[in-house]
């Protein structure tokens, strides 16, 4: 704040005034004007320097992490002021065991000193860390007047084993058997006298597992721990049980499920074949500190008890059987008897490497009611839940003891109104019909049943309730839980026209329906990690949803599963299917891929440097099979409506990227020989590309498909001086396909970036809000709330995101909002809005790591209202291909430089944070 000069002058002109003459009414009226113009001047600096706030703290991405192993974690955090620009030019940050201490900028742990810095994350780089130990942190800010902000709030996290040598259980389980179906409970009764100060569990699981306390379940989390290559890697959970703690008898009840662990029927993926494949397992640590000073380990081993569970079946692709007959009641009490349990069984760990789960996890995320009920006779029922999602229903009934219901979840119903399930079959193979396939099974007790799934999801829209004796259900017996990898939403867009909004949606339904601790392809037959879905939607997913510890996982189990010379699997993780097909470059590029657009958005490199020298070994491998450059070697653009791009053309362009963003990566971590070296190679691989494909005289690659042309523009491949040439030829192809679309799977990331970066945004937009097949609002006006395998309607699956770039592009197309290669993680903003013919209004919103980034227009007859807002400590450039216009300035304190352009956008505007409106005359 300042004070105008209108009121200095005032004040100045109280005693220059000749006719007044200064008595004391004029003198104390001069005296109090003074000091409260002194007052506002004091708050101002009081303001100036305090009334910034440094918010949003986290440590490895995640808000006060419970358990994590790394050695050197990162911070990161947002500055918030309501009266002023902020960016930080320093900071100093503050890690100690004592909160107090902490809080007045002392840490005992470590103390970063001033750095001379405006960018995060942060590392951590002090002594190691003790194992089982809280640590608090926080910081303060220098901003670019010189001042210190005030420290921030304390933020906290806790380290976990940090060694393998740190366990102390055993690994247990009731039997060595993996053909036995009923799943099995596990209990150990542990007598607390003491007050205690914390009371912390650490549980390692080959399988699946619930964990109780005293009859209460522990933690939010479902389908725990994420899916791995077990043999070479397991997680571990932590979880703090402090306030759950009873004097006298407590009981930690664990119910065991197979997951992916120990698959029992045959499957085309060999899941039953699996190496690691065993009877589920567990090891638990059970950490109590009490008031006295005093530890106490509770851990597994053979002094356990053990006993089957109701749940007589679990397939992570079938489903459940549950005999609600055989329901043990107050099993994980105190007070239970369990004498007629049986000991358990010490086994072997899966593997040697058991690390923290350090992600957002999977949980019930959405509670859908029924939109209808239809009764088709007395023994069957059918519930639509409007939409199609991942998850599970959960059932409450009332009927005959011994009755058997069954509740079959499908994405669509049969000419007779029933649950269609015989799209999924392809990939099932049974050894009869006791399990159907997305089915689980109920036995009733008599009385008042409940039933949901506990290790098991589903795709669906529909269930079908259909029971061997007739029941008498209501709409409200049966409810749809929508479960996924509980990622926070980053994004929105919100436009004029329905069509994209409701795109958009559907986009984000399947693409969290297909995140369940890795990414996958469907939620119904497959439940693979595909690695070319995966980076097709890579962007997709990092401008709606903040998933940069979920790809931090999948990308270890990509270095898990990477054989010795660098070959990669085409479903991550795996049982050893798919290295010998699918996994071309095409697919398998999520190696280099992911960690570059997580770099981009986060402007985090820990995972692109992890994964570096898998990415070199990557491409050494594909350098032995293309010594002219070239590599035949993929899938292609799988799925096309048409025309089907040349193999060899779309491989050798993934290979020119891996090996493009290799050399960016060796010049970003100061490797200059490999940066020499792959920058070498890929201009080789491009001048190989353009020797055999490109005709110059027609301007087209290879046949001229929407897809060739469309790759070869987006990935960089094109001349610089035959871009408008082969951007024209690509614009002429769409439309004389009326249009439309015609692309496989590769063609649908490049078709409308590639337009639209060569000046053919409104025909991109028109290609994007198309309503007939093909296009994706032909699935959205025929019914679909989520994206489709297939162009066509009644072919494969119906929720997948590997058609997801769309969702991406409306943040870029329309948005205009990209991440800059020269600063990431949106420090520097790079906007290139398009205002296209017939959209009158959009909006998209993205929650950068240093802030809310906001790029919305609104046509007003021949007028743009363009707003924008940079967040603090960031700053952006905005491109305009217009010279009329106006900035109306939201914010008195920000500044704008205008210079030239580039010849598409002929004005550049360097923006400061802040909120801007331009008004654009076309």
């Amino acid at each position: 704040m300042k004070i105008s000069s209108t009121n200095s002058l005032l004040l100045f002109n109280i005693f220059k005034m000749p006719n007044i003459k200064i008595t004391n009414r004029y003198l104390f009226l001069s005296i109090t004007y003074l000091f409260s113009v002194f007052g506002l001047l004091f708050s101002s600096c009081q303001r100036n320097t305090n009334s910034v706030s440094i918010d949003d703290l986290k440590c490895e991405h995640l808000s006060n992490p419970l358990g994590i192993d790394c050695e050197n974690p990162r911070f990161t955090w947002q500055l918030n002021s309501e009266e002023q620009v902020v960016n930080q030019t320093a900071y100093q940050l503050f890690v100690g065991t004592d909160s107090l201490e902490v809080s007045k900028g002392v840490g005992n742990q470590w103390e970063s000193g001033t750095v001379q810095s405006g960018t995060i994350p942060v590392l951590y780089d002090g002594p190691a860390f003790k194992a089982f130990t809280r640590y608090y942190w926080g910081l303060k800010i220098k901003d670019t007047d010189g001042n210190w902000s005030p420290l921030s709030k304390v933020s906290w996290f806790e380290t976990g084993m940090l060694d393998q040598k740190n366990w102390e259980g055993n690994w247990i389980s009731d039997s060595y058997d993996y053909f036995i179906k009923p799943s099995a409970l596990f209990r150990k009764s542990i007598p607390i006298e003491k007050a205690i100060q914390s009371a912390k569990v650490y549980i390692a699981v080959g399988g699946l597992y619930e964990l109780s306390l005293n009859g209460e379940k522990v933690g939010d989390h479902i389908l725990d721990p994420m899916f791995t290559r077990y043999d070479r890697r397991n997680l571990y959970v932590s979880y703090d049980v402090t306030n759950k703690i009873i004097k006298g008898e407590n009981v930690l009840g664990v119910h065991l499920g197979n997951g992916w662990y120990n698959h029992q029927p045959n499957t085309v993926w060999y899941f039953n074949r699996a190496p690691w494949r065993a009877r589920s397992k567990f090891c638990l640590d059970f950490r109590i500190k009490y008031v006295d000073g005093t530890e106490d380990v509770v851990s597994t081993d053979t002094s356990w008890k053990t006993a089957f569970s109701p749940v007589t079946y679990n397939n992570i692709y079938i489903g459940e059987h549950y005999d609600a007959r055989q329901a043990a009641t107050d099993w994980d009490k105190p007070g239970f008897d369990d004498s007629g349990w049986k000991k358990v069984l010490a086994t072997g760990a899966p593997s040697t490497k058991i690390v923290a789960q350090t992600l957002h996890p999977i949980r019930d995320v959405e509670v859908i009611p029924a939109k209808e009920m239809t009764k088709l006779d007395e023994k069957t029922y059918v519930f639509n839940f409007g939409k199609n999602i991942s998850g599970t229903g959960r059932l409450s009934i009332s009927g005959e003891k011994g009755t058997v219901v069954k509740l079959t979840h499908a994405e669509r119903l049969d000419e007779n109104g029933h649950a269609d399930i015989s799209k999924i079959f392809q990939h099932y193979t049974p050894e009869d019909d006791s399990a159907p396939m997305q089915t689980d099974v109920v036995i009733l007790s008599g009385k008042e049943d409940h039933f949901r799934s506990v290790f098991t999801y589903k795709g669906f829209q529909y269930v079908e309730a259909s029971a061997n004796k007739p029941i008498n259900l209501t709409p409200k017996s049966l409810e749809a839980i929508f479960i996924h990898s509980d990622l926070p939403q980053v994004g929105s867009i919100n436009s004029s026209n329905e069509l994209i909004n409701k795109i958009w949606k559907a986009g984000n339904t399947s693409y969290l329906s297909n995140m369940l601790g890795y990414p996958t392809d469907c939620p119904t037959r497959e439940k693979n990690g595909w690695t070319g879905d995966a980076h097709i939607a890579i962007e997709t997913g990092l401008y709606n949803y903040d998933g940069i510890t979920l790809y931090e996982k999948w990308l270890a189990d990509h270095q898990d599963e990477q054989q010795p010379n660098g070959v990669l699997p085409a479903i991550i993780p795996s049982s050893g299917w798919g290295y010998h097909w699918a996994n071309g470059v095409d697919w398998t590029s999520t190696i280099a891929i992911i960690p570059w657009n997580v770099y981009l958005f986060y402007g985090d490199s820990r995972l692109l440097e992890n994964c570096y020298e898998n990415i070199k070994r990557y491409v050494h491998h594909l350098e032995g099979m293309a010594p002219n450059g070239l590599i035949d070697w993929g899938l292609g653009d799988w799925i096309p409506v048409e025309s089907k791009a040349d193999i060899e053309f779309t491989t050798s362009i993934y290979y020119f990227v891996d090996v493009t963003i290799l050399a960016k990566a060796a010049q970003l971590f100061n490797k200059e020989a490999d940066a020499k070296k792959y920058q070498t190679l890929a201009h080789r691989i491009k001048d190989a590309i353009n020797e055999k494909y490109l005709d110059t005289a027609k301007g087209i690659y290879a046949n001229g498909f929407q897809t060739e042309l469309s790759m070869a523009l987006y990935w960089g491949i094109v001349p610089e001086k035959l871009k408008s040439k082969i951007a024209s030829q690509l614009a002429k192809k769409v439309q004389s396909n009326n249009n439309h679309l015609d692309v496989g799977l590769l063609g649908s990331k490049a078709l409308l970036n590639a337009l639209t970066d060569n000046g053919y945004a409104d025909l991109a937009y028109e290609v994007a809000t198309q309503k007939t097949y093909p296009a994706w609002g032909y699935w959205i006006n025929n019914g679909a709330t989520t994206l489709y395998e297939d162009w066509k309607l009644d072919e494969s699956s119906l929720n997948h995101i590997m058609f997801g770039e769309v969702s991406a592009w409306f943040y870029k197309g329309l948005g205009g909002i990209y991440p800059d290669e020269a600063s990431p993680g949106f420090k520097n903003i790079i906007l290139k809005p398009n205002f296209v013919k017939g959209l009158n209004q959009f909006e998209a919103k993205h929650e950068s790591p240093y802030g809310e980034i906001i790029s919305s227009w609104k046509r007003e007859d021949e007028m743009i209202k363009y707003d924008i807002t940079i967040p603090h400590n960031s700053h952006g450039v905005l491109y305009l291909d217009s010279e009329k216009f106006e900035l109306q300035n939201k914010d008195q304190h920000q500044k704008v430089k205008v210079r030239k352009g580039e010849k598409d956008k002929p004005i550049l505007i360097e923006l400061e944070s802040g909120n801007y409106r331009f008004c654009i005359t076309y």
